[in-house]
């Protein structure tokens, strides 16, 4: 017997009609995650903006500093009407410090408060999780220092990986990787 993979494209009698996520979309992790006001919502919540993702801890005195930098470069380079459509996505490796108290000090300090930011934090095993997603790697060096990779990426609205960008950042890349996944949407 013949089976196929392939789901029927017609919805079900009386069934609802939302879109299935692509089997690789970072939307079907189900971890509870906390922004920085305080919220807990999962990474589906996120679903409909093109995400620019970065993952850092706000203690860094090193590699994160220029993360968030480039983040708020590439912020500043997006046309402002389509600013709604976009997500900038700061993701803590370090939890036990990064409290959403912290997280939110952290944005106000930055000048990253509009709703277009995003700042997250969850469990150990769940950043962990999320990080293997995006083959992002760190670990804890000392009690207060990570080692970690400098990746900024690109997901399309429906949580699929667009693009990443490593080590030296290219800001203009990543602004034009954005802003072409914006006008698609």
């Amino acid at each position: 017997m013949l089976v196929s993979c392939k789901e029927n494209s017609e919805p079900k009698q009386g069934a609802e009609t939302t879109e299935q996520l692509p089997s690789n979309s970072i939307f079907n992790l189900t971890s509870d995650w906390q922004n920085q006001d305080g919220k807990t919502i999962k990474l589906k919540d996120l679903q409909g903006k093109t995400l620019v993702v970065v993952m850092i801890y706000t203690t860094c005195k090193t590699a994160c500093p220029i993360l968030v930098a480039k983040m708020k470069m590439i912020e500043s380079k997006f046309d402002r009407k389509d600013i709604d459509k976009i997500n900038l996505v700061l993701v803590s490796i370090d939890p036990e410090t990064d409290t959403p108290e912290h997280l939110k000090e952290f944005s106000i300090k930055n000048e990253m408060t509009g709703p277009q930011w995003t700042f997250l934090r969850s469990a150990e095993n769940a950043t962990k999780e999320f990080a293997n997603v995006l083959s992002m790697k760190y670990k804890k060096i000392s009690p207060i220092d990570f080692s970690h990779s400098n990746i900024i990426s690109t997901f399309k609205p429906n949580g699929i990986l667009v693009s990443q960008e490593e080590g030296d950042i290219n800001v203009d890349k990543v602004v034009t990787t954005v802003n072409q996944t914006v006008r698609k949407k």
